[in-house]
């Protein structure tokens, strides 16, 4: 009998080598099945990616890949990224305020609207005191500078202040709204909220540019918000009851609330929501101390210190708008308060979407950006083209 160890042989070709096992049809199949679905999905990867890279609009490369990631899936990878990149470059902590409180330049160009010129000047709101400073500063801070003056009388103002006593070396800016003066409008993204049918367009008309005194961002995407999207009777996402929201009347005002539920009214133009309120009745809700990301936005790399908007009504019915780097939601809600604010919404952060951008009027048509401060990173020439994502544009009355 012959072993059961003894080495087993391969059958020979007629040219005395092993011979190779058979590929049977099955197998071929198999094959030729793989590599087709590799060729679709490559194909599929191109044509998406591709598609996101040169899609309308003012954002990076680097902007326009991470929003693709978190569409699709790959928001852990976009996190991890970020996670990586803020462990290397931390917010500064400590020691004193770096340079001198910005200041807005003595020629500062008005905006002059002959069409308009001939009727009565509307009335106008005082404008803000003094903010005292949230740090004791290298010159006096909170002090209002003109930035854009309709009818002889200041439209939007501007004060910078340091956030905290932590990070005395940023600076964060401060823009009063005059709402007898403007009119704001809220603008679609072509992303955010998406879809089609809706009254505006997701960039300033050129038939509004000798108009147009400032553009800042809205709030999240709408799968992060926790609340809804709505305008002129049209629904992005449902609105949620709770939710901070800025509701645009049909006269060009806006206002802060808490959502009380229910369908708009007849005289309201849009709502915009996102998460809940930083200030009800002039005071910081419970909820800003809350360091969880569903509770006030997926920081990059889960940092609390990062790039945060908000915007605020005081009782006047003037706003005020902050944006700065190296705020918590606790630091955002009190320089919102600090300035008077009574009611305050977050709106979006990090430093990809932070920004608010005032214009002057060079020449008939033409609208040039300039940020209000030195750090904002977008494109300030991104809400003058089409825009992914839905923004707010502030217009004379």
């Amino acid at each position: 009998m012959a072993s059961r160890f003894a080495r087993r042989t391969e059958p020979l070709a007629q040219d005395g080598r092993p011979s190779l096992p058979e590929v049977t049809a099955s197998s071929r199949r198999r094959v030729r099945g793989t590599g087709a679905v590799m060729v679709v999905v490559l194909v599929w990867l191109a044509w998406s990616v591709g598609g996101a890279l040169s899609a309308p609009g003012a954002d990076g490369t680097s902007v326009r890949l991470a929003q693709w990631a978190r569409s699709h899936g790959l928001g852990w990878a976009v996190t991890a990224q970020e996670q990586v990149h803020h462990q290397l470059n931390p917010p500064a902590v400590g020691g004193t305020p770096v340079g001198p409180i910005l200041t807005v330049p003595a020629a500062r160009p008005r905006l002059s609207r002959p069409t308009v010129a001939a009727r009565p000047s509307p009335s106008h709101l005082a404008g803000p005191a003094p903010t005292p400073p949230q740090v004791q500063a290298q010159q006096p801070a909170g002090i209002w500078q003109p930035l854009v003056s309709l009818h002889g009388e200041p439209a939007i103002q501007a004060a910078y202040l340091h956030p905290d006593p932590q990070n005395p070396s940023y600076v964060v800016g401060v823009a009063w709204l005059d709402q007898k003066l403007v009119t704001l409008v809220l603008h679609p993204g072509y992303n955010v909220p998406g879809g089609s049918g809706w009254s505006q367009t997701s960039q300033v008309p050129p038939s509004q540019r000798d108009s147009l005194l400032a553009t800042f961002n809205s709030g999240f995407k709408m799968v992060d918000s926790n609340g809804g999207y709505w305008q002129d009777g049209q629904s992005g996402a449902p609105l949620r009851s709770g939710a901070a929201s800025i509701v645009f009347y049909k006269d060009g005002h806006v206002d802060v609330v808490r959502w009380n539920g229910g369908s708009p009214g007849a005289d309201v133009a849009a709502v915009r929501q996102n998460l809940g309120l930083l200030l009800d009745h002039g005071m910081l809700t419970a909820e800003v101390d809350n360091s969880t990301t569903s509770t006030w936005g997926n920081t990059v790399g889960n940092a609390t210190y990062v790039w945060r908007t908000a915007l605020g009504i005081r009782q006047d019915g003037s706003l005020v708008f902050v944006v700065g780097a190296s705020l918590s939601a606790h630091g955002l809600a009190t320089i919102a308060r600090n300035v008077g604010a009574v009611r305050a919404i977050e709106l979006d952060i990090n430093a990809s979407w932070t920004n608010f951008i005032t214009y002057t009027h060079p020449g008939q048509g033409v609208a040039v950006p300039r940020m209000l401060t030195t750090g904002e990173q977008p494109n300030p020439y991104r809400y003058l083209q089409p825009s992914a994502r839905d923004f707010v544009a502030v217009l004379a009355r």
